[in-house]
């Protein structure tokens, strides 16, 4: 597929900044120190029995807190007593309309610190989606105020994957590099912060890979509003520019029933699929389901081998007909996945939208999920991303990080919470994890407790056995990064170790590492979190104006931030 360079002047809302301080990468720190690289972590693959050394039935401390209430969670607010009664009235993944707009967002139940002996083992599915980050951006310039963001909204990894980080991208033969780096958590001065930058591989003569792409189009009533049909419409558009006589397009569209507007058509002829496209009108009820089966038929029958086989939905997710529940999407889009077809979902519009629904059709079908909130965002995840969002390099992606306890006492995941696993999930290749794209990175942040030398029990595991094991006492290793995955055509995973050492620890983070933790601060104080003391978001905006920044989207959220 070749890939044409679009030069266009794109509605947006970046604005250009001038900042001192550090530079991006390898620069100086805001005190004059150098700063200093994440560490480029050395994949180990250990032999295939090595897998069940994670094999067992210890507890994922943060699923099991999920089942019973939080009275620290994000609907602990105003709002939730107004709306709905009580804090004690509302239970944890529960689906609430958020109060005065009419959206759906399921509730977020902070991740807590674990005790690294009880539980060292932390382990969640991949998550490379970014839609919270547009949405925010949405609502801050529809003039919301902090105390407007709906509940559950805002996804804290979400927000800060939605930024490029200069991580080193893996070695000859490897499919994933981890970098890593430790640094004083910005927001507690007791504990630290450690960011694990995931690279996955980039895909060699991707330009030759074929691509058959369904575009399944809601075109109920409900799709007419300016920022989602016709929003919908510029950004399959430019889409459409991308692609060639090898490749293959078909559109579907659903409302009261679904319809087959083009089939199977050479993607050279832009003409014929532009005019489709932009002939679309809105009426009528939400039948997704119908639109689902129909896409996915048709994506089958024109299946390339070894190509690109996706769906691209793009909806406000109000489905109103036909499989309207979360559970019978879930049933359905998780068996039409075994197709070999991956799916991504975009979500568009205000008012009634349901993000709830999106997520678990991106989540349970191999897909991945944006928000586009104006032309430029389409521009982003359509073209400029266009790679790491639409060639899958590995599916059912899943991490487990086992902490040693003769360094770390506790441990908190910071975000993720709807991508948590149980730890005997891990080597279950039945058990869903995250499709990652093409080049893509994923930041990980876990804020971790030092211990203070007391004694440890636990079951056989790298770093305890009846007390701590040889390596766990003897090795400067913190913790392990364990990634599981499979190939895109393959059923069987393949686990790689990346060990992290106390040599990863800097008191010199550069600007890179310094901007992801500012944002996940933003992410957990939108989210009413406990963790963050009385931080405020203008101390953040302060934080953040020491550092240079480098490219546009760096400069529109400490905007947004400085805006809310």
């Amino acid at each position: 597929m070749k890939k044409e360079a679009i030069a266009a002047i794109l509605t947006g809302t970046a604005v250009t900044t001038s900042l001192a301080g550090c530079g991006a990468g390898l620069g100086a720190t805001s005190a004059g120190k150098p700063a200093t690289a994440p560490a480029y972590i050395e994949a180990e693959y250990p032999a295939e029995a090595a897998g069940d050394v994670y094999e067992g039935d210890v507890a994922c401390a943060a699923v099991e807190s999920a089942e019973s209430w939080n009275t620290n969670g994000v609907y602990d607010d105003a709002y939730a007593s107004k709306y709905f009664g009580t804090e004690e009235e509302l239970c944890p993944g529960i689906y609430y309309p958020a109060p005065g707009f009419g959206e759906n967002y399921k509730t977020i139940v902070e991740n807590s610190f674990t005790d690294a002996v009880a539980n060292p083992l932390s382990t969640f599915g991949a998550d490379i989606d970014t839609a919270s980050y547009a949405n925010l951006r949405r609502m801050i310039n529809d003039g919301y105020r902090q105390s407007d963001i709906p509940a559950g909204s805002i996804r804290t990894e979400e927000l800060v994957n939605y930024f490029n980080y200069n991580y080193r991208t893996p070695g000859n033969g490897d499919t994933f590099a981890v970098n890593a780096s430790i640094i004083d958590c910005p927001w507690n001065r007791d504990t630290r912060l450690v960011n694990l930058g995931i690279k996955a591989k980039e895909l060699e003569d991707i330009d030759d890979i074929s691509s058959n792409i369904v575009f399944l189009v809601d075109v109920s009533g409900s799709m007419d509003d300016y920022d989602k049909l016709p929003l919908l419409q510029m950004a399959l558009d430019m889409l459409v520019d991308d692609l060639d006589e090898n490749d293959r397009v078909s559109i579907v569209t659903y409302a009261s029933s679904s319809d087959v507007v083009i089939a199977g058509v050479p993607g050279n002829e832009h003409t014929r699929i532009k005019r489709a496209i932009n002939e679309l009108t809105a009426s009528g009820s939400t039948n997704g389901g119908d639109g689902i089966r129909t896409a996915y038929r048709l994506a089958e029958k024109y299946f390339i081998k070894g190509g690109n086989n996706r769906v691209i939905m793009a909806t406000d997710g109000d489905l109103n007909v036909g499989i309207t529940s979360d559970d019978e999407l879930e049933a359905l889009i998780s068996d039409k996945k075994e197709s070999g077809v991956f799916l991504s979902v975009l979500g568009f519009g205000t008012g009634n939208y349901n993000e709830v629904t999106l997520e678990t059709l991106a989540d349970k079908g191999n897909g991945n999920y944006s928000y586009i909130d104006c032309l430029s965002e389409a521009k982003k995840v359509l073209i400029d991303e266009f790679n790491s969002t639409l060639f899958t390099v590995a599916k059912d992606v899943k991490f487990q990080v086992e902490f040693n306890p003769r360094y770390v006492s506790e441990y908190r995941l910071v975000g993720y919470e709807n991508r948590q696993m149980a730890a005997r999930d891990f080597n279950d290749d039945t058990k869903d994890g995250g499709e990652i794209g093409s080049g893509h990175a994923m930041t990980v942040m876990y804020e971790i407790k030092m211990n203070d030398d007391r004694e440890t029990e636990g079951t056989s595991l790298r770093y305890q056995n009846t007390d701590l094991s040889e390596t766990g006492a003897l090795s400067d290793e913190w913790m392990t990064v364990s990634v599981r995955y499979k190939e895109p055509a393959e059923d069987e995973s393949r686990l790689i170790l990346f060990p992290i050492s106390e040599g990863c620890y800097t008191k010199t983070p550069n600007c890179d590492t310094l901007f992801a933790a500012y944002v996940a601060e933003c992410g957990m104080i939108l989210n009413g979190s406990e963790y963050t003391g009385k931080l405020r978001l203008r101390d953040v905006s302060g934080q953040l104006s020491g550092l240079k920044l480098d490219d546009e989207y760096r400069e529109e959220f400490v905007e947004l931030i400085r805006n809310l």
